[in-house]
């Protein structure tokens, strides 16, 4: 499976961007999906996961309520979201899949079989 992340960019406090990420494969869809970010000097943490139905969702305390993650399997994308920016949530943002059907432990790196590359999220004050 390869994963490809797009839709980063600058924007400006208050500001809204969408990420996506596009999955190589036909299992796709029985993956669980996962959105995490790394930002110079800190060590990379889970933002957002989505079950392989999109029926269940987990975000960290710190973007819940102004993100957003979801997917469409037709497509092989996940999404996220992400409205209300604050500088804080600059980073270079990855998507990551789970082989896993069970929707556990999506807060940990380890969970994750495939990652994306990244994309870079800037947010100005």
């Amino acid at each position: 499976v390869q994963l490809q992340a797009s839709g980063g960019g600058l924007v400006q406090a208050g500001g809204s961007l969408r990420l996506s990420c596009v999955a190589s494969g036909r299992t796709f869809s029985v993956y669980s999906m996962g959105w995490f970010r790394q930002a110079p000097g800190k060590e990379r943490e889970f933002v957002a996961a989505v079950s392989w139905s999109g029926g269940s969702t987990y975000y960290a305390d710190s973007v819940k309520g102004r993100f957003t993650i979801s997917r469409d399997n037709a497509k092989n994308t996940v999404y996220l979201q992400m409205n209300s920016l604050k500088p804080e949530d600059s980073a270079v943002y990855y998507c990551a899949a789970d082989r896993d059907v069970l929707f556990r432990d999506v807060r940990s790196l380890a969970t994750y079989d495939y990652w994306g590359q990244g994309t870079q999220v800037t947010v100005s004050s």
